[in-house]
């Protein structure tokens, strides 16, 4: 019975790491729920913002931010980069990292050069092993943004771009659609891109009390409406894929278990018949 010894020790290890799985999947489960939360409540405020700049955009005040002025030529670009510090929620880093790294590839192509900030520890990984000029990193964001720890990283970005060193910054982040579906996003973050849907001719502002104090202010809270709602939803995409990838496993657990027993059961029936056969031989032959 050494065969079915083994497999009972095979059958014991997989249920051990059912356990944990199904333990991970209801944690993820709890978080998940705080994570939409989050990231729902956010939302509107960002997506208003966001419009808000797109339409400032293209209005003409007396003072014109450098967040909205259009460089002649691109030389070299920022990538802000979102993933997660954990592991185990499917392909979302990889998804996100693919769509960098084919964003990398077409800029080389056109002998753009690219800066990188990675927010997440396996983003940060990725871009080290791959050789890419980091120019800012954060990890260990925990389980709830915190605007005073991205906007540092960032801001080496947006000082870039004020320089002249950066002709524009980009954005990849995962976007949450549903518990079952999240959605990589590219976005342009600057320069400002104008919105397609507005008319130029009614897009316009009074400044109290002065513009340039008005625009830097909603230039400011326009770049951290965005990166602190993109963080927020890549963790509600986090929680929501690691609940989905810790249920498979743990089904194909349960399916491996009995796929186990099965065999063990076989085996031992094996072993059975073959003792019973061996004492009626031995019966016979007396």
């Amino acid at each position: 019975m050494a065969a079915g010894k083994e497999i009972r020790t095979k059958i014991k290890s997989v249920e051990n790491t059912r356990k944990i799985t199904k333990a991970m999947e209801m944690v993820a489960a709890s978080k998940m729920r705080k994570a939409q939360e989050r990231m729902k409540h956010a939302r509107p405020y960002a997506e208003k913002i966001a419009n808000v700049a797109a339409h400032f955009s293209q209005a003409h005040p007396e003072y014109r931010h450098p967040f909205v002025e259009h460089r002649d030529q691109i030389k070299r670009v920022g990538l802000i980069v979102v993933t997660t510090d954990k592991g185990l929620c499917g392909a979302l880093n990889t998804n996100a990292l693919r769509l960098a790294l084919n964003k990398m590839k077409d800029w080389d192509g056109q002998k753009i050069e690219v800066d990188v900030t990675a927010i997440g520890t396996k983003g940060s990984g990725f871009m080290q092993r791959l050789g890419a000029n980091i120019a800012s990193q954060v990890t260990g964001l925990g389980d709830t943004p915190h605007m005073e720890k991205l906007i540092g990283p960032v801001q080496v970005m947006l000082d870039n771009f004020k320089s002249g060193r950066i002709d524009a910054l980009h954005l990849i982040y995962s976007r949450f659609i549903n518990t079952m579906k999240q959605e990589v996003t590219f976005t342009q973050l600057l320069p400002l891109a104008a919105d397609p849907d507005a008319n130029p001719t009614h897009w316009d502002y009074i400044y109290e009390p002065e513009a340039k104090g008005v625009v830097d202010g909603l230039m400011v809270r326009y770049v951290e409406a965005l990166i602190y709602q993109a963080v927020a939803e890549n963790m509600a995409c986090e929680q929501s894929a690691r609940m989905v990838a810790m249920k498979s496993a743990s089904d194909n657990a349960k399916t491996v278990i009995e796929e186990l027993k099965l065999v063990y059961n076989k085996t031992r029936q094996a072993a059975i018949t073959k003792e019973l056969s061996e004492i009626v031989a031995g019966a016979a032959a007396v």
